[in-house]
């Protein structure tokens, strides 16, 4: 698929970059829609911010730079570019907030001009499916005005802002995991139904065994490694509750009545939500800045031997606190399944009503589309407006979905951790701990409602 899109890219610069035209697709790639191809190219500008400022933040960066004369502030004299560059802020935190603060505010402009698009005919339609050349200079051109943001205030209040947005964004990776669920469990069952049952029916069970045994192998752990005997209550308390939790929504879930209601609905989404569940639990146990419920993954597996004898003399300085580091384990789960639901979204092409009322989509054709080649026209594709009628999907509410995605891109490269009030180190807080504990308890909420909606309010259509 990524060499498709590349081959597709070439092709298409002369109808994309400067007009609305649907897009060349390369002769290898499949008929698809101008919606698709859009969504697609805007999550390829997410991805490639996300990809930057994980660049920005490995360790060793600013040494590099440090070491190119005169570039950094206090670097080598060069006559013309000495004390240009301060490194402090181009490597590092401050280097993902600024870049995902242009990310944010290119795709907040979108949402706002997007507002109420209701056909490929609106004229701003034309904005949304090709420029594309041009948007990337405005969003390149974002990005440079935001590193000359002075610190100040700016890192504390956009923590906040990133805090918001990534509780919001959780819940909606939380919608886009449950209608994959759906779409996955209804395809199988309907395999099943057309081919050999036994085989579908034993993958649908053994990959909701697998969900199951992986969180309550999660719960074990939990107890193990993150609380205490007289310590730590607050995780005995966050460990106890979504168990239950997660026993609950299973039990409904396959409940005669709800079977009845909602013939789709099963363990096998149950089950999904329970794993995902036992993520955020621990991620938000990760956050938490009582080192003795929050051991480093690094010291669970690092061997127990006598502590090293000290060297003779003075004893050395205490070592000032190290940068933040993405790369511990939550946080790269975390970057996966943000990659996994961005592509989704981009792709996704859902008959479940309820998650499209929710994620302000219409039930599409799918992703791939028939085509017949013009005149002329042999081995060439196009991307085809399949919405001269209608949109496929909101406009304002997809950039919308990107902007928060910004946010939690920021805090999770960071650890959701909060900048100290001298701006030099990120601390861990107890804010993140409970938005990212309460984002569980929505979920959970929202799935269960899911489920109970259509006994609650027989009158309304739950197709």
């Amino acid at each position: 698929m990524g060499a498709c899109l590349a081959l597709s890219s070439l092709a298409s610069c002369a109808s994309c970059l400067c007009g609305s035209a649907p897009c060349l697709l390369s002769s290898c790639c499949p008929s698809t829609y101008n919606s698709t191809m859009s969504r697609l190219a805007f999550s390829f500008l997410l991805l490639l911010g996300t990809l930057v400022s994980v660049i920005m933040i490995l360790p060793g960066m600013e040494e590099h730079l440090k070491q190119i004369p005169g570039f950094c502030v206090g670097g080598t004299s060069i006559p013309g570019v000495q004390n240009k560059v301060n490194c402090d802020i181009i490597v590092g935190y401050k280097s993902v907030y600024r870049m995902c603060f242009a990310m944010a505010c290119f795709f907040a402009l979108f949402c706002i001009i997007m507002i109420r698009v209701r056909s490929s005919k609106d004229p701003r339609a034309a904005i949304q499916n090709g420029f594309w050349f041009f948007k990337f200079l405005v969003l390149v051109g974002i990005t440079v005005g935001a590193f000359f943001i002075p610190d100040g205030i700016f890192n504390t209040v956009w923590y906040y802002f990133g805090v918001v947005g990534s509780f919001i964004f959780i819940l909606i990776q939380l919608i886009l995991l449950v209608d994959f669920a759906h779409s996955w469990n209804q395809s199988w069952l309907e395999k099943a139904e057309n081919g050999n049952p036994k085989c579908w029916f034993a993958a649908l069970l053994s990959f909701t065994i697998f969900n199951y045994v992986a969180a309550f192998a999660a719960v074990v752990l939990f107890y193990v490694f993150y609380t205490q005997p007289n310590d730590c209550t607050e995780h005995k308390v966050f460990i106890s509750l979504n168990f239950i939790f997660c026993i609950i929504v299973s039990v409904v879930s396959i409940l005669p009545k709800v079977q009845e209601a909602q013939p789709s609905s099963g363990l096998l989404q149950a089950s999904l939500i329970s794993l995902y569940t036992m993520y955020l639990t621990w991620s938000a146990m990760s956050n938490n800045p009582n080192r003795q419920c929050n051991p480093s993954l690094l010291s669970l597996v690092q061997p127990v031997g006598p502590p090293p004898t000290p060297a003779p003399g003075p004893a050395p300085p205490t070592p000032a606190p190290s940068n933040v580091q993405w790369w511990d384990a939550q946080g790269i789960v975390g970057l996966t399944i943000f990659l996994f639901c961005t592509l989704y979204a981009s792709i996704r092409s859902s008959n479940n009503s309820q998650v499209n009322k929710l994620m302000q989509t219409e039930e599409v054709q799918g992703l791939t589309a028939e085509y017949t080649a013009a005149a002329g026209e042999e081995g060439v594709r196009r991307a085809m407006d399949n919405e001269e009628e209608g949109v496929t999907y909101s406009y304002s509410f997809f950039h919308f979905s990107l902007f928060l995605a910004s946010l939690y891109i920021m805090m999770t490269l960071t650890n959701w951790f909060m900048p100290d009030t001298d701006y030099q180190v990120m601390q861990s807080s107890m804010p993140a701990v409970w938005v990212k504990i309460s984002s569980s308890w929505l979920g959970l909420a929202l799935y269960l409602w899911t489920l109970v909606a259509p006994l609650v309010l027989p009158d309304r259509d739950f197709s």
